[in-house]
């Protein structure tokens, strides 16, 4: 006899919620809003799951939560604008705060959020584009368009990153990526 959906659903969150967690904050720049939009998600994908199991449930709830999270912005982003990130960090010891994290969270804050998107999942989650195209439910040429605008931001955003922390390098990278010359 199977195990019943419910169970199957519990076990997954068990193992993902960290990971989801980390992805919810790198994409809200915020604990707490990560924390609301990983159960927001986490709910929408329930109602899925009972029928059947996706093929791929990590990839499933990381589409939902990266719909959920562009939705809001586009209902609230004239409302609601984003601030610094809040001095206290979150217990998950991939999250302790540093000054390098700081500034990559910051400048990642200021993108727009499909561009926030792009690059999280590009460079954070090490993605291809054909699959960060399938999340977002757009071509790959969007992608790569959405991924250059939001390099150039970050290019025109970091003066001179803090050397030596591997944060300083991600941010280094991101704004400034291998065969890319600064203009």
């Amino acid at each position: 006899m199977s195990e019943p959906a419910g169970e199957k659903f519990g076990d997954f969150v068990t193992a993902a919620l960290p990971a989801l967690l980390r992805f919810g904050h790198v994409l809200t720049g915020s604990p707490d809003e990560a924390e609301d939009l990983v159960q927001e998600a986490l709910a929408k994908s329930m109602r899925r799951w009972q029928p059947s199991c996706p093929d791929d449930p990590l990839a499933y709830v990381r589409k939902v939560m990266v719909n959920t999270h562009v939705s809001r912005w586009r209902r609230w982003g004239s409302r609601i604008q984003l601030g610094d990130v809040p001095e206290a960090a979150a217990d998950d010891p991939a999250l302790q705060r540093s000054h390098d994290r700081d500034a990559l969270r910051r400048a990642l804050a200021r993108l727009p959020a499909r561009q926030r998107a792009v690059l999280v999942l590009r460079y954070l989650e090490d993605m291809p584009d054909a699959d960060i195209a399938d999340v977002l439910g757009c071509q790959q040429a969007t992608v790569r368009s959405l991924a250059a605008r939001g390099l150039a931001a970050l290019r025109n955003a970091s003066a001179e990153p803090v050397t030596g922390s591997p944060e300083a390098l991600c941010l280094s990278r991101l704004a400034h990526p291998a065969g890319v010359t600064r203009g």
